[in-house]
């Protein structure tokens, strides 16, 4: 890598490369050929950050932030190396359409300067909009050459996954009872770098997927905190489930009541890498016979496992296989399997198709409508704009901790959305 970047090569990963217990200026610091004081390194940080619409604190340990924000880290550490050769893998994944449109200004004016842009997406629309030839791959194989501005979504689809993606089918449902209520949800930040929530107040009625958009670190991460129960802190009356008042109820509690959840993070927290797939089962699965006199059922563990990798078509050579061992695609098909697959009553989903392709990203969305059409509440957290539009009954914004009001995607442009995502919605009300 250090050559690499001696022949001006730079790379922003998908899957992040970041020291946690460093800071922000302090990561970007090491991964330049400079003789610049860590000071400078932070000055130039902030200075790179609000030329490109990446809003980042030099400070902030990388612990403590985002998926998205230490994404925003990775993408302004390549830009100030000035690469001659620029890797971006699934850049635009935490950014607003506001945000998008200034990055590929800056891509096209490095193009234009000299520099060479290799772009991983699975975003159809940006790869029609930016690149100049496009290489299609599927199951490691090239699959076609084209001129991406010569082709539709439709026919880059075909050449993807083999087929175009199926239409989601949403059905009119009657109304239904209300399954969560938020009700002036005010909370401090957990830590010095976190973020407040401000009198919050919304509801989810059962049949229904509601979906919180937001750029990456606005208080999502407290937000789902407090609905899974890992933040107990609220106060009484703030969060009911099925009718029922939760607010000092733990994670186990609103299990048995229905409720499952799908965290950001993978690894360390939607599943333990060192584990096999059988014993990640095991973790939120074991109400379901996995255990038995206070002994785990080895083979009942196995079944259970082997229908969630092939409802779901996760790559793996079985349930043994460790989940670190899996791809982050296949990882998340199999921790959203594993909680489909128990039934819930709520489901709640943080980022359910992050650096997902395209035939599981469609796959996941087509399930959670299946489940909202057989009356779950389903409630999605994501900076995936489309994806948002694509699924959702409903589209809230999340800005500094603050909801904005109830969206209906049929009516509203994704660049209203990303106006209240940057707060200019909020600043002209």
């Amino acid at each position: 890598p250090q050559d690499a970047r001696r022949h001006g090569i730079a790379m922003v990963f998908q899957h992040l490369s970041l020291f946690e217990s460093l800071t922000v200026a302090q990561n970007v610091w090491l991964g330049l050929e400079t003789r610049a004081s860590l000071a400078e390194v932070a000055s130039l940080v902030q200075q790179k950050a609000q030329a490109y619409g990446l809003e980042l604190d030099g400070a902030r340990p990388v612990f403590a932030l985002s998926v998205g924000e230490r994404q925003r880290v990775e993408i302004v550490r390549a830009l100030l190396t000035k690469p001659r050769l620029l890797i971006l893998d699934e850049p635009t994944s935490v950014l607003t359409p506001q945000a998008v449109g200034k990055l590929f200004g800056t891509l096209r004016q490095l193009s234009a300067e000299g520099c060479s842009i290799l772009y991983i997406s699975h975003k159809l629309d940006e790869i029609r909009e930016l690149c100049e030839r496009c290489t299609v791959m599927r199951a490691g194989r090239v699959r076609g050459v084209v001129d991406p501005r010569q082709e539709t979504n439709a026919s880059l689809s075909r050449l993807m996954i083999g087929e175009e993606p199926k239409a989601l089918e949403h059905r009119v449902l009657q109304p239904v009872p209300v399954a969560l209520s938020v009700k002036a949800l005010t909370l401090p930040p957990l830590d010095l770098h976190g973020v407040a929530l401000h009198a919050l107040s919304f509801e989810l009625h059962a049949g229904e997927v509601l979906g919180v958009a937001g750029v990456s670190g606005s208080g999502q991460q407290a937000l789902l905190a407090v609905l899974s129960g890992e933040d107990r802190r609220a106060a009484v009356g703030c969060v009911e489930l099925l009718g029922a008042e939760v607010s000092k109820e733990g994670p186990a509690e609103r299990r048995r009541r229905g409720l499952h959840v799908v965290p950001e993070e993978r690894l360390g927290r939607g599943a333990v890498p060192e584990m096999s797939l059988s014993d990640n089962s095991l973790l939120t699965a074991h109400p379901l016979g996995l255990l038995k006199r206070g002994l785990i059922d080895r083979q009942a563990e196995a079944k259970f496992t082997a229908a969630c990798i092939a409802d779901f078509d996760v790559r793996t050579s079985g349930p043994e296989a460790e989940a670190g061992s899996l791809s982050g695609g296949n990882l998340q098909k199999f921790i959203m399997g594993r909680e489909i697959s128990l039934q819930p009553r709520l489901l709640f989903v943080a980022q359910p198709t992050w650096g997902v392709d395209i035939g599981a990203a469609t796959a996941i969305r087509h399930r959670l409508v299946q489940m909202r059409n057989a009356g779950v509440a389903v409630l999605v957290i994501s900076e995936e704009l489309e994806e948002l539009f694509e699924i959702c009954d409903r589209i809230q914004v999340l800005h500094k901790g603050a909801l904005s009001p109830s969206l209906d995607p049929r009516s509203t442009k994704p660049e209203e959305i990303g106006r209240w995502m940057i707060g200019a919605a909020e600043v002209a009300a």
